[in-house]
């Protein structure tokens, strides 16, 4: 990018397939088809080029970047650091040139293999309404999965209803991360620094969630959220994600990057439309051929009631139910007075019992796979 870079192509990077293009492109550029944007900062407004860089970062999909030029604003440099890049001040050599580009190369392709061989999987719960059982169904989930493994840190729980979360109080447990320190220190945090604010629950069990702040989805970043997510999924086999209802700033890169999406509702008719609905509309905003699981929580029996049975909710759902998790209030209930999984003080109910048949059937047909999308960490050169 920029006509001063011209005599590269006969020079250093001479023999590369190269194209020539503007700032629109280069926000749209993406790994898949891009190796390296080499971009001329002087022939560039500045608060053009550091949009268009936001703009690639934001893609969770950015090639490395490198930038060619002195003086760099401070803005641009800020920009640059959210993505992988280097900086080559002139005048330079030849061998500076190349220097540069195959370091970033080489960067790049170290990531893709460590994300390729990648293990961890991402389970994301939504509820289609409120209180239609998410949080349950995903504390359900990190319990069974984590008492399978029987090893440490083998599920981490992430509850990101930032501002009034109740994985927290459902599970006996105190609420330890602070998005005050998590914000400024987004693209320097590690797994040490993630581990300094989860919560033990059990044997291979962590929980991260928030203290109850009404201001907390305005304190941290979209990055700062990938961010976390990126480093749980390094640091354990399963992230299981309590997933808010309403739509955030990062809420489709977030399920993008998720192995299973779970949708949960009751059998109400509202509920039921409600679900199909938010399948729907997450399902338009991911790449095509991602689909959702939706599962029906709290069946009964209807011998008293008109409670639809699952033939009419799927009538309604347009679609397939994954799996029907049964009414159990008594054990639902005690486990949360006494703060716990089901699966700890009720282990012979029957939602244990659904949940485990939910997970034996994934995992019988899931092989370990990379992330659908972007959680990479972006590290400044």
């Amino acid at each position: 990018m920029g006509p001063g870079l011209a005599p590269l192509a006969r020079g250093p990077l001479f023999g590369a397939a190269l194209e020539s293009a503007g700032l629109e492109r280069l926000a749209e550029a993406r790994r898949a088809s891009v190796d390296l944007a080499l971009v001329d900062v002087e022939e560039h407004e500045p608060q053009a080029l550091t949009a268009a860089l936001d703009a690639l970062a934001a893609s969770g999909q950015a090639p490395p970047v490198l930038l060619v030029g002195a003086r760099l604003p401070a803005g641009l440099v800020r920009a640059a650091m959210r993505l992988q890049s280097d900086v080559l001040e002139p005048p330079y050599s030849d061998d500076q040139v190349r220097e540069a580009v195959f370091g970033l190369l080489d960067a790049a392709g170290a990531e893709a293999t460590a994300a390729a061989e990648s293990t961890s999987r991402c389970w994301s719960v939504v509820g289609a309404v409120g209180g239609a059982g998410a949080t349950t169904l995903a504390i359900e989930f990190a319990a069974l999965l984590a008492a399978r493994a029987n090893r440490d840190h083998a599920v981490c729980l992430i509850d990101l209803h930032l501002a009034d979360g109740a994985a927290a109080a459902y599970l006996g447990a105190a609420a330890a991360m602070g998005l005050a320190e998590f914000g400024p220190a987004a693209e320097r945090m590690d797994a040490a620094l993630l581990a300094a604010f989860t919560t033990p629950i059990a044997k291979g069990l962590d929980l991260l969630a928030c203290p109850r702040d009404p201001l907390a989805f305005e304190q941290i970043s979209k990055d700062a959220v990938l961010r976390i997510l990126e480093i749980a999924c390094e640091a354990y086999e399963f992230v299981i994600i309590d997933m808010p209802r309403h739509r955030r700033p990062w809420t489709l890169e977030v399920l993008a990057g998720s192995d299973e999406i779970f949708v949960v509702s009751e059998l109400t008719v509202p509920a039921l439309l409600a679900a199909r609905a938010l399948a729907g509309e997450i399902e338009a905003g991911l790449p095509v051929g991602v689909r959702t699981r939706i599962v029906l929580n709290r069946l009964a029996s209807r011998m008293f009631g008109p409670a639809p049975s699952m033939a009419e909710a799927e009538r309604a759902l347009e679609r397939k139910a994954e799996a029907g998790i049964s009414s159990d209030w008594e054990a639902a209930a005690a486990s949360v007075n006494l703060g716990g999984p089901i699966s700890q003080h009720r282990p012979k109910s029957k939602i244990v019992r659904d949940v485990a048949g939910v997970v034996d059937r994934l995992l019988g047909v899931q092989t370990p796979a990379a992330r659908r999308s972007g959680w990479r960490p972006r590290r400044a050169a």
